[in-house]
């Protein structure tokens, strides 16, 4: 996730809104525990749930929502 973040030039804010497009609430808060380094006291592990669905937001993000047929 910290290597994705580098390299699409992402803010702490716009991972939220991204976050939020595939419909996972995510804080500021929650997601810098996920940017702190292993032996910090308030690290968190970057969770299968959280990449999906950042992935997932990510898609929408770049290329837009899903035409319906």
């Amino acid at each position: 996730m910290k290597k994705l973040r580098v390299a699409l030039k992402l803010n702490d804010e716009e991972i939220v809104e991204i976050l939020k497009l595939a419909n996972f609430a995510i804080t500021k808060s929650e997601l810098g525990a996920i940017f702190r380094k292993e032996d910090h006291p308030n690290f968190k592990p970057c969770g299968d749930q959280l990449l999906r669905n950042f992935l997932n937001g990510l898609i929408i993000y770049k290329r837009g929502p899903m035409p319906s047929n």
